[in-house]
């Protein structure tokens, strides 16, 4: 691979921060707005050089519009983030905290991102099963349908988050395991939204 030039280093470096925090990497469009490129032509002009020089990969998506997606080098030096601790896909089980770290792919380095292991199977219809591992974004706040950590009474799951009217709903993805139904009274939080499972690194 060539090596970057300081403004393909940004590039880059605004895709990974798109993806990250939206879950999606941004339209060409958003890239120009954000970068403050003149004209479309040059972020194609980006995107075909590092295309090109293998640090991009141009795959079609649902609609055709976002579709690029980072390459990353087998010799990128090894991301690491703090593992802390079990998180339940199935009963509630106390999250615990220590000092060890795990290595994470690099575009999911940040400073809000932690990793859980799942204990359970209680999601293994959306493919995350007993010993894997998950990235999460802290954050109090999630989208209906996210898979969040989600804490009752101080103890830590793994489920869907579904608000629906007057109270919420935890869903499972496993049709073993039931539903769980947080009312106003019940002591509820969010601590954080799901963005990526892996059993090795």
């Amino acid at each position: 691979m060539k090596a970057l030039s300081p403004k393909q280093q940004r590039f880059l470096d605004f895709i990974r921060r798109y993806t990250l925090d939206h879950s999606q990497p941004p339209s060409y469009q958003e890239i120009m707005d954000t970068l403050g490129f003149a004209s479309l032509g040059t972020v194609h002009w980006y995107v075909n050089s590092l295309t090109h020089n293998g640090y991009l990969d141009r795959t079609k998506g649902p609609n055709g519009k976002r579709a690029l997606n980072l390459i990353h080098e087998e010799h990128a030096t090894p991301a690491r983030l703090p593992l802390l601790g079990l998180i339940a896909a199935g009963e509630p089980i106390e999250a615990l905290e220590n000092a060890e770290s795990i290595s994470v792919p690099p575009p999911f380095m940040h400073p809000d991102n932690f990793v859980l292991q799942v204990k359970g199977e209680s999601m293994t219809g959306d493919h995350i099963e007993n010993g894997d591992y998950i990235i999460v974004r802290k954050t109090a706040d999630a989208n209906p349908g996210q898979i969040v950590v989600a804490l009752i009474d101080g103890e830590a799951t793994l489920k869907r988050y579904q608000p629906v009217n007057n109270h919420v709903e935890l869903h499972p993805r496993n049709p073993d395991y039931p539903v769980i139904t947080i009312n106003k009274t019940d002591n509820f939080q969010i601590n954080g939204v799901l963005l990526y499972s892996f059993r090795e690194y």
